[in-house]
């Protein structure tokens, strides 16, 4: 045990009083909820349906923690599972074909195929994709829910007969059973006045034992009341067939009953169930995880509560899923460890055992008060303020869609609910947009330096070409967009750079929406560039092979492609160069000191100064220059050929930091405070430089004092010009 579990109160005392409170709360639930199921085959199955809830509340309690390994969780028949199981069994003894025990047979193979279904989740590790169904459709699901349960125990709580509607039992008073409201009302009282009285007494408890008291409280005045055989306002006696052997037995030999046509039967029950379970437990989990400061694995609890319910069938227990408010109760009582759960399914056998006779004594009205208590709170009343701020009423519609298609059948609301979850994702990525930014060359250039003349071309033709970065998913519910906001780029420019690096997938539609870009610029003389693709990432579409495959990139005539977005922004900039009229010389003779940018302003004798002082170096393609770490105090002046600056990165990699061409300096920070060199410079094509050490600069200037003055002054004005681009392009990166 831990420091900080000693401190909590945890350990083997908090646990088992943990489990104990969890108890208390989850019984009487438990008990609850398989009543409902099974008196939707018949009244006369409630002591069976309690049977199945105490059962499946040991089964659940015990082996979910024992296989979920999540310390503090608590699971145990739920809400979800009652409404799905209901339904199920009402729409089955509504047939009426099956008998009674085939209709039971089925239920337990729904919940049996559903814990596989729960299973099979985890070990294809979907738990994180469950917590990605919106919360609109699972709040419209489970108030849902709370109104076929309300609904559900309406008659139950007025003593209505089986034959009697609803609707019908509402208009006539004189069908009512004041006996079985009054014991129903006054459990809906207790529980709704016991957390203002008491914290220690789950109101569950104090709830059933209210009610309790009140049916006795009027058997006082009316004997009948208390006969159990026969009695329409108890459980009746509850009654387990064989010994714990026989039930497991029996429970495997059903399987081999089970007819492919009885799975089409029960099919998308088990499914919605394994869902709504899922879900349940998924969003306990996160909020232990909030109380416990921690993270608990989402696809081993999936596992766990599979294995939970599966152990459930076999006993013939009731299915269910994490439950907030018993592990709520189980963790402020100081339950911490895995082993809380299993205490809290011990204490149910116990209780089972010590108390189970008198289990047949609760009313039926005390189950079904508590029950409206609980669709009471399991009902988003919160929904109602969406309807009143226009920005939130189409959630407000969603969730009001899936209560009402839940009315209809649970099946049905399952179905509205996924369609509902995708037009909630297609509205949001309509939402936002797609494009992150959009610049013309003159907010971004290419890392090739550029010397002024160059500069001041691409300043007046720079809203040729622009570059477009896009995120997300691009598909046809974002193409419509896409194309409006570059509507006038197409019109205006020549060329289109779109960077693909954050777009996650593509689909036909927007693939369409690029050849018809394309075609737009060609019919100016333009192009549309691709750079970035991410055909290399695990988690994402090949878009380039996809690409290919629909012979949009390809070679000769196709979408021009580029490794790097820096390579296609230096293409656009020679493109713009080549029109203005300028010819690119990098590869021509080597220049003179004089025709060097930042001196060409000087005279014929200062140059000759100069020529004095400096050394000519060549280096061939792919040599290095200098590296990082290096002392030096020289500047280099780039005569002919091209030089790129790298910075060393971790396993070998190296990030390209700039381009130096004909006519172009680099290694001035060295030249200006002689400290390290801070990059490796490589040639990438045969190179004649130029080197200016500070020293014999410095002994230069002795003599000729003005010579250094001039000298700085060229200098700075060149580094101001590098600032400047690249305070432009540090402004575009803090927008992305």
């Amino acid at each position: 045990m831990t420091s900080a579990e000693r401190v909590s109160g945890a350990g083997l005392s908090g646990d088992l009083w943990g489990g104990l409170a969890a108890m208390l709360v989850a019984l009487p639930s438990s008990i609850a909820f398989g009543v409902l199921i099974y008196t939707a085959i018949g009244p006369d199955y409630a002591g069976e349906g309690a049977l199945a809830g105490i059962l499946g509340a040991a089964a659940l309690g015990i082996v979910a923690p024992l296989v979920g390994r999540n310390g503090g969780f608590i699971t145990a028949p739920c809400a979800p599972a009652a409404a799905v199981m209901s339904a199920l069994a009402a729409e089955l003894a509504a047939s009426g074909e099956l008998t009674s025990d085939r209709i039971m047979m089925l239920l337990a193979v729904t919940a049996l195929l559903s814990a596989l279904f729960q299973i099979l989740y985890g070990v294809v590790r979907a738990g994180r994709l469950i917590k990605f169904i919106p919360y609109q459709v699972v709040s419209g699901y489970l108030s849902g829910v709370a109104v076929i349960i309300a609904l559900g125990q309406l008659p139950k709580l007025l003593g209505l007969p089986k034959e009697v509607s609803l609707a019908h039992g509402l208009v006539s008073p004189q069908l009512w059973n004041w006996t079985g409201i009054a014991v129903g009302l006054a459990t809906v009282a207790a529980m709704v006045l016991a957390p203002r009285l008491t914290q220690k007494i789950p109101a569950a408890i104090l709830g059933l034992l209210a009610g309790i008291a009140a049916y006795f409280a009027f058997a006082l005045i009316n004997s009948d009341l208390l006969r159990l055989q026969g009695n329409p306002l108890l459980i009746g006696p509850i009654e387990a067939s064989g010994s714990f052997i026989d039930a497991v037995g029996s429970r495997t030999l059903s399987l081999l009953q089970v007819r492919m046509d009885d799975i089409g039967l029960i099919f998308i029950s088990a499914l919605t169930l394994s869902v709504l379970l899922s879900i349940d437990t998924l969003k306990t989990g996160v909020v232990l995880d909030a109380l416990a400061r921690r993270r608990h694995e989402s696809n081993r609890e999936l596992m766990g509560q599979g294995a939970a319910n599966a152990a459930a069938f076999f006993i013939g227990g009731m299915p269910g899923a994490g439950t907030m408010g018993a592990t709520l109760v189980n963790f402020t009582s100081g339950g911490r460890t895995p082993w809380s759960g299993v205490a809290e399914g011990v204490f149910v056998v116990l209780a089972f055992v010590l108390v189970g006779g008198l289990i047949a004594w609760v009313p039926i009205g005390a189950l079904a008060g508590l029950l409206l208590v609980v669709a009471w709170r399991m009902f988003d009343r919160g929904m109602f303020r969406l309807a009143l701020q226009r920005s939130t009423r189409i959630d407000f519609g969603v969730i009001a869609t899936v209560v009402l298609v839940a009315q209809v059948g649970l099946i049905a609301a399952s179905v509205v609910g996924i369609c509902l979850a995708i037009l909630l994702f297609i509205r949001d990525q309509i939402r936002g947009s797609v494009i992150v930014n959009k610049l013309d060359l003159r907010g971004v250039r290419s890392k090739r330096r550029r010397l002024v003349a160059e500069g001041e071309i691409l300043d007046a033709g720079g809203d040729e070409a622009a570059v477009v970065q896009l995120q997300g998913n691009l598909f046809f519910g974002t193409t419509d967009q896409l194309f409006s906001e570059l509507e006038r780029d197409l019109a205006s420019r020549r060329f289109l750079l779109i960077d693909l690096r954050r777009v996650q997938s593509m689909d036909f539609t927007a693939a369409h929406l690029f050849e018809q870009m394309k075609e737009r610029l060609q019919e100016r003389g333009g192009e549309l560039l691709f750079s970035g693709m991410p055909s290399s990432l695990p988690t994402r579409q090949d878009i380039e092979h996809y690409m290919e495959q629909l012979d949009l990139v390809r070679s000769g005539g196709g979408i021009r492609v580029f490794d790097t977005r820096d390579g296609a922004i230096e293409w656009m900039e020679d493109r713009i160069l080549e029109a203005a009229g300028w010819t690119p010389e990098e590869e021509g003779p080597p220049l003179g000191l004089g025709e060097i940018e930042i001196l060409s302003e000087f005279d014929a004798a200062t140059i000759g100064e100069l020529t004095g002082a400096v050394k000519e170096i060549s280096v061939t393609a792919g040599g290095r220059i200098c590296s990082r770490g290096d002392q030096g105090d020289e500047i280099f002046l780039v005569r002919r050929g091209r030089v790129r600056a790298l910075l060393p990165l971790e396993g070998g990699k190296r990030h390209h930091l700039a381009t130096f061409c004909r006519g172009d300096f680099f290694g001035e920070m060295a030249f200006l405070d002689r400290e390290r060199r801070s990059a490796d410079v490589e040639a990438a094509t045969a190179t004649d430089l130029y080197v200016l050490s500070r020293e014999r600069f410095d002994a230069l200037v002795k003599t000729n004092p003005a010579l250094g003055g001039r000298v700085f002054e060229q200098l700075a004005f060149a580094l101001s010009k590098r600032l400047r681009a690249a305070d432009t392009e540090l402004r575009v990166l803090e927008e992305r």
